[in-house]
């Protein structure tokens, strides 16, 4: 790890609430990938609808408010124990960011040499295994340290090379809502047919627009008209306004955000 300072610049989160529960830091340990894991420094990260969930306690099963009634001071002691992605409790002080693009600088035993020094996109959804067997999902910021940091460690497998012309900063807004939506797409078997995208502005939404187009489909997107040319820019074919009565037997897929 030459080169590699032990302490690291980085966001913490210190409890769940409002914004006065991020803290800059100055003194964080910088991580010492393990066995199977690779340390990356951080390019850019973004700031994504599942941190802000997190930090607010959102996911609790205790809530059935919009994330909006608890973005000052979260929801409350009654949301603390279930209140991360995979319904587990968070331990503070820790560190979000679900978004990750970077670069690997040091790996842990058993990964593959060759893969120091590539340009990384991190997966945000990734599966882990239990002592059983089985599988869980924990997401990267929120069952474990996350990119609002300089450093952060992944298993190998989660660190995804690429080769791109965009910024560091343009793909850190990639992985949480892309892959979001390429899950769905694939779900649906989408091809060149005809495809309605509801809450279309969003981060989830936008991505699906795209990636139905790379399909060949015909991509009708709802929103507000407001967002109508950002869309049709992004490829949509159609922009439907949200308070529009939907036109029937027109659709082969929909893919509902919402």
């Amino acid at each position: 790890m030459t080169d590699i300072p032990t302490k690291m610049h980085g966001v913490v989160l210190t409890g769940h609430g409002g914004l006065d529960k991020l803290e800059w830091r100055e003194d964080l340990e910088t991580p010492t990938p393990e066995a199977g894991q690779a340390l990356i420094k951080v390019g850019a990260s973004s700031v994504n609808n599942t941190d802000i969930n997190t930090r607010i306690a959102w996911y609790s099963k205790a809530v059935r408010g919009a994330t909006s009634e608890g973005s000052d001071a979260g929801f409350g002691e009654d949301a603390l124990a279930d209140a991360t992605w995979s319904g587990g409790t968070l331990a503070f002080p820790h560190i979000q960011g679900a978004d990750c693009c970077g670069t690997i600088v040091a790996l842990g035993q058993g990964v593959d040499p060759a893969r120091l020094g590539q340009r990384v996109l991190v997966r945000a959804l990734q599966s882990v295994p239990n002592e059983d067997g089985t599988h869980r999902v924990e997401t990267f910021g929120s069952e474990t340290n996350g990119a609002f940091a300089q450093y952060a460690v992944v298993a190998d497998k989660n660190a995804i090379a690429i080769k791109s012309d965009l910024s560091d900063t343009d793909l850190a807004s990639f992985p949480c809502a892309f892959s979001t939506a390429e899950g769905i797409i694939q779900r649906t078997g989408l091809g060149a047919e005809r495809v309605l995208v509801t809450g279309a502005s969003g981060g989830v939404g936008s991505a699906a627009i795209q990636l139905a187009k790379r399909r060949g489909a015909y991509v009708v997107a709802v929103s507000s008209a407001s967002k109508a040319k950002a869309l049709r820019d992004l490829g949509a074919d159609e922009v439907l306004d949200r308070a529009d009565e939907l036109p029937r037997n027109r659709f082969d897929v929909v893919i509902d955000l919402v």
